[in-house]
């Protein structure tokens, strides 16, 4: 039997792979152009960020349980910090109801 932390996992990766269960949550600190994509040079689209967030899902990247303060209190986020070139890229994820909410996509603060 998956753990929790697969479980969740794959629920993320089963949704941010469909556009149509991709969702933006508000507040939020999704900002995807002002992130450059290092591997073209360029910065993400709204679509590449989400097959980036795809590709870390898949390529097994450490995620961390937050619990959130605001909007949601107690709601649980998923968050994902990654290099990104000389940079860390801070991603929160939230799963509702048949969506993954986007709430945060953009450098970390804590460089």
């Amino acid at each position: 039997m998956p753990s929790d932390a697969e479980q969740i996992r794959h629920q993320l990766l089963v949704l941010a792979q469909r556009r149509t269960c991709q969702i933006i949550g508000h507040p939020h600190r999704w900002h995807p152009t002002q992130v450059m994509d290092p591997d073209s040079g360029q910065p993400f689209t709204p679509v590449g960020a989400w097959e980036f967030i795809v590709s870390l899902l898949q390529g097994g990247v450490e995620i961390e349980t937050k619990i959130l303060d605001a909007p949601e209190e107690g709601k649980k986020a998923y968050v994902i910090v990654t290099p990104l070139g000389a940079r860390t890229l801070y991603i929160k994820l939230q799963l509702g109801s048949g969506h993954v909410i986007g709430r945060s996509f953009h450098y970390s603060e804590q460089e």
